[in-house]
């Protein structure tokens, strides 16, 4: 039968549109699911419950959802108080993919995390168990191997080739139900989520619907090919609610390749803290808030070597551009330690590259803070709400100033300066970039800050360095 067609009178003009060849020209996903979904596997993970897993709340993970809220609504009204629940085995429901005929498979660590036991059932209804390779919490991406051959795979494409507006297809096992085939398009790339357990991932965000149990299904393209790997949602019902996010290919494949290799995962690291901009684009005399401020630079590291100072405005990394200052770490540290690195910053309102060799963060400190790059939220003395005093020599020693190096905050007089955070105790060690070694220099370099203006304080507070904007209010 022929397609039917719509009619409209536009403009006084008669406009026939074919629905039929509407309809045609939307993706037909039937050979990428035939050809990939056999590869796509079921995972349930089990734990004794003896140990709390860590859940990191990430909404398209792992429960299967009836059953522990109905035993958590049962020991709300029947618990006894001061009776500690007995440990019961919990399991963990997910997805994940087989990446090699040998039986090697790829899921989310947030899956298989703190179980006891591991099993994956395939297409055909084979169950197999699983041994975890190896797991990196921060990338959350864990490998795990099956005593199997023969078995099917998915193609792995490339990552870095996506864009917004492309066709996306999850295969996974929502709340248990294999196989289940969703679409979408790709909302965002590059997508920093700023959540302090991954601050290395750029996720591709999507708006195909993902939900409990898809954690570590595969995300393909139009070409069949893998680009991601299904992580989070956000959602304040704990459903879909049209914001999910994966994990790029590239990222994935590279902790599967260090996993083979030597157990473990390491990340590159820079030797800076950073923040952003935006609240001193006035001060740098910046043309706009891209870029990474720089507030701390770690003793010894590369960036220190280098010659990166506070102040400076990382704004590209081997090339890539820094926008914001999430942006930097998960770029710094995906790069391989002992490698060298071209650093665009600009100093003075002038720009320059600076080779920088990228060192390795330590396994013990995956954390921000004086690491990859990590990034930071971000007239007169007694105008900005504060008032500072000298720093003797002894207190200087113990807080391992040198001479002549910052004054401390005696007490918080305004609102401005409690309003901006700052507390008594804090040793501010520059204003406005120029550095400040006693009350006198202090009150000089305040000295010409006026109502609306904001002052930009390096703040130093126990071990960590930030940039804190101060704004003089107008009614001090």
């Amino acid at each position: 039968m022929a397609p039917w067609h719509l009619r409209a009178l536009v403009g006084g003009a008669l406009v026939v549109a074919s629905v039929g060849a509407q309809a045609q020209s939307l993706p037909d996903f039937t050979s990428i699911v035939e050809k990939n979904a056999p590869a796509v596997v079921h995972v349930e993970a089990k734990s004794s419950g003896q140990a709390a897993r860590k859940g990191p709340g990430r909404g398209a993970q792992d429960a299967p959802g009836g059953q522990d809220d109905q035993d958590e609504l049962l020991r709300r009204f029947f618990g006894m108080p001061g009776m500690p629940m007995q440990p019961r085995e919990q399991t963990s429901l997910g997805s994940g993919f087989i990446i090699s005929p040998d039986g090697y498979v790829l899921t989310n660590d947030h899956v298989v995390d703190g179980a006891d036991e591991v099993k994956i059932r395939l297409q055909d209804r084979r169950t197999l168990t699983a041994k975890v390779v190896g797991k990196d919490p921060q990338y959350d991406i864990a490998l795990l191997k099956v005593d199997a051959s023969a078995l099917p795979t998915v193609a792995i494409g490339d990552s870095r080739t996506v864009k917004r507006g492309q066709w996306a297809l999850a295969i996974g096992s929502p709340f248990g139900l294999d196989a289940t085939v969703t679409h979408g398009i790709i909302s965002a790339v590059g997508r920093n989520l700023g959540s302090g357990d991954q601050p290395y991932t750029s996720f591709i965000q999507t708006d195909v619907p993902i939900n409990r149990g898809n954690s570590g299904g595969p995300l393909f393209n139009l070409q069949g090919q893998v680009i991601g790997v299904n992580s989070q949602i956000y959602s304040t019902s704990g459903g879909y609610q049209g914001l999910s996010f994966s994990i790029p290919i590239d990222v994935a494949m590279n902790v599967v390749q260090q996993i083979k290799e030597k157990g473990y995962v390491s990340r590159g690291m820079l030797g800076v803290t950073v923040q952003p901009v935006d609240q001193f684009v006035k001060n740098l005399n910046l043309p706009d808030a891209n870029g990474a401020l720089v507030a701390q630079v770690t003793p010894g590291s590369g960036a220190d070597k280098a010659g990166l100072k506070q102040g400076d405005v990382i704004l590209g990394f081997n090339g890539q551009p820094i926008t914001q200052s999430v942006d930097l770490p998960p770029l710094v540290g995906i790069t391989k330690p002992g490698s060298m690195a071209k650093v665009e910053i600009l100093r003075d309102g002038k720009k320059q590259v600076v080779d920088v060799k990228v060192g390795e963060l330590p396994r013990d400190k995956n954390a921000l803070a004086q690491a990859a790059g990590g990034a930071q939220a971000g007239g007169s003395a007694a105008a900005l709400g504060l008032a500072v005093e000298d720093i003797d020599a002894q207190s200087r020693a113990e807080l391992g100033l040198k001479a002549g190096e910052g004054v401390v905050v005696s007490r918080i007089t305004g609102r401005a300066a409690q309003g901006a955070g700052l507390q008594a105790g804090d040793v501010i060690l520059m204003v406005n970039q120029k550095r400040v070694g006693s009350a006198a220099a202090f009150r000089d370099a305040v000295k010409g800050v006026k109502e609306g203006d904001t002052a930009m304080l390096l703040v130093r507070r126990d071990d960590a360095t930030r940039f804190v904007g101060i704004t003089v209010p107008s009614d001090k």
